[in-house]
């Protein structure tokens, strides 16, 4: 897509927010990234992430794109944590309706984690099969270099 207005969707609703048509708490932006407080915080300070072209899963963004939402990232957690008195913070992306995501279009969440809110999460740790991991290795290396 070669331009901005060409990788927008204008059914969504963080396109709308990043094209400047739904008013935000924008707290970061620059030509690629938008970063604003989210309207259903889980935590006081709880700030999503945006790239402004339209992507819904960050598979689908290229590196480049995923770079410069990521670049930001360090610089906007100290803020929340300076701003919030937070002493933790959990950065979470959803990738797909199963996977928790609500709004089809990539966002990171940085959301402060005190004793009295944030991000709860429930764990289930299973256990790696040496034999299982082995494949899944040369899986996952071979599509690394597939798609290289």
């Amino acid at each position: 897509m070669t331009s901005q207005a060409a990788s927008q969707d204008p059914a969504c609703i963080f396109c709308k927010i990043a094209a400047g048509q739904i008013p935000a708490h924008k707290v970061y932006e620059d030509d690629q990234v938008l970063a604003f407080l989210d309207v259903g915080p889980l935590a006081r300070g709880h700030v999503l992430i945006i790239p402004r072209s339209h992507y819904e899963t960050l598979d689908q963004m290229p590196a480049e794109t995923a770079a410069a939402c990521l670049r930001v990232a360090p610089r906007l957690s100290r803020a929340v944590l300076q701003a919030t008195g937070a002493k933790a913070y959990n950065l979470l992306q959803n990738n797909g309706r199963l996977a928790h995501q609500e709004v089809n279009h990539v966002h990171f969440h940085i959301i402060p984690k005190t004793e009295h809110g944030g991000l709860g999460i429930v764990w289930p740790a299973g256990k790696l099969d040496p034999d299982d991991a082995q494949t899944l290795r040369q899986q996952i290396t071979q599509a690394m270099q597939a798609d290289a």
